[in-house]
């Protein structure tokens, strides 16, 4: 029996894009791998808005080694697209965001969305310890439910 979906409730910061002509396939809706750059985005932006990400130049950058995405339901052209963001693990190195896709008004996701990054040194490319003003930005879209021990 599948998980019941998640709702808006669930998630602690929002963001609104709208669908887009070139995200549609044959079949009159957004397809599939475009679901990832709407996840993308979600997580990017809020890095940037929240805890001072800064592209390209860094010293520390996330690199994304996992992701995985459970369809619900379609999502169409014209749709107004909600992305639901929350944080559900915070490591030495490493982050766990979920995001949940809502189409116009519905209160149950679309998709559900896990986006795992690892934070690397911008020079050497290996592992490093989150910085501190990162780790406490993360810890304000921490899922209270879900926190790691």
């Amino acid at each position: 029996m599948p998980r019941p979906r998640q709702l808006r409730g669930d998630y602690a910061h929002f963001q609104t894009m709208t669908t887009r002509w070139r995200d549609m396939d044959v079949y009159g809706h957004m397809n599939n791998v475009v679901f990832y750059e709407y996840v993308d985005t979600a997580v990017n932006e809020w890095l940037i808005a929240h805890a001072g990400l800064d592209l390209p130049d860094g010293d520390c950058i996330g690199l994304v080694v996992e992701t995985a995405c459970v369809f619900h339901a379609s999502l169409e052209l014209r749709d107004r697209l909600t992305t639901g963001l929350r944080v559900t693990r915070i490591g030495n190195s490493s982050v766990q965001y979920e995001v949940g896709l809502f189409r116009n008004e519905e209160d149950e996701a679309s998709a559900e969305a896990r986006f795992v990054h690892v934070y690397v040194d911008g020079e050497s490319r290996r592992p490093t310890p989150l910085p501190e003003c990162l780790r406490t930005a993360l810890e304000t879209i921490q899922s209270p439910r879900l926190r790691s021990p």
